[in-house]
């Protein structure tokens, strides 16, 4: 099985409150000079098989129609997701026994 990362980011246009109320924050806890905060999403996928340039294709096109809304935000990053030391994704919850 093959892993891959898709990253979401606002549009660089459009306002983002949770990155505004990180980047507020970091000063009253310490971590002085930081000066612009973005807050973005990151999905990880397993896929059958090996992570090719046509599987890299499918995510991608996955990320633009369901992943992401394309009015306000941009999928910045396809990549296969490396094995070395990687933690695998937890099982998917079952249902009540």
């Amino acid at each position: 099985m093959g892993r891959v990362v898709v990253e979401v980011m606002p549009k660089p246009e459009i306002l983002d409150p949770q990155g505004k109320a990180v980047l507020g924050a970091l000063p009253r806890l310490g971590f002085a000079g930081i000066t612009e905060v973005r807050q973005g999403r990151r999905f990880e996928l397993e896929v059958d098989g090996e992570v090719t340039a046509e599987v890299l294709d499918l995510v991608q096109r996955a990320a633009e129609t369901l992943l992401s809304n394309p009015v306000i935000e941009d999928v910045v990053r396809v990549a296969a997701i490396e094995d070395e030391g990687a933690a695998p994704l937890p099982a998917a919850a079952e249902g009540p026994a």
